[in-house]
């Protein structure tokens, strides 16, 4: 039987708040999302005057994170070079950069996934955040 890690609420609560803080020093209003390695939202966080839509689309970027084991901008990629088809992969529905997995010992243990701003200043903000626990 293997082992594998786990996020506890700490991590979650530390993955928080290294995104927050980037986010927070570019003065950027976003969405934060992190969930486990099945998709399963475990925290939320909306900043101030960010759309309503990024929260939707924050848990969106992590599930295909987390569920794809791969950056969700490997998914966007795909697409924008012509694998139109690939749109129509069930369950799969954050094909947006933004999602990061968190990945301890070589296993997806969870994922970040960020909206609000730009796409790469969503990857940057997850990345932080992922960072937090990779450490």
């Amino acid at each position: 039987m293997q082992t594998k890690a786990v996020l506890t609420l700490s991590d979650v609560t530390q993955i928080l708040a290294a995104a927050r803080a980037e986010a927070h020093q570019h003065q950027w209003a976003v969405a934060i999302a992190v969930v486990d390695d099945g998709g399963h939202p475990l925290a939320l966080e909306r900043l101030d005057n960010c759309a309503p839509i990024s929260a939707y689309i924050a848990v969106e970027k992590a599930r295909t994170a987390a569920l794809g084991r791969r950056e969700s901008k490997v998914y966007e990629d795909m697409i924008n070079g012509g694998r139109t088809s690939f749109l129509s992969v069930p369950v799969l529905s954050g094909t947006l950069e933004g999602g990061v997995p968190i990945i301890v010992d070589g296993q997806v243990i969870g994922a970040v996934g960020v909206s609000g701003v730009k796409a790469p200043e969503d990857a940057q903000i997850a990345k932080a955040g992922v960072a937090a626990v990779q450490a």
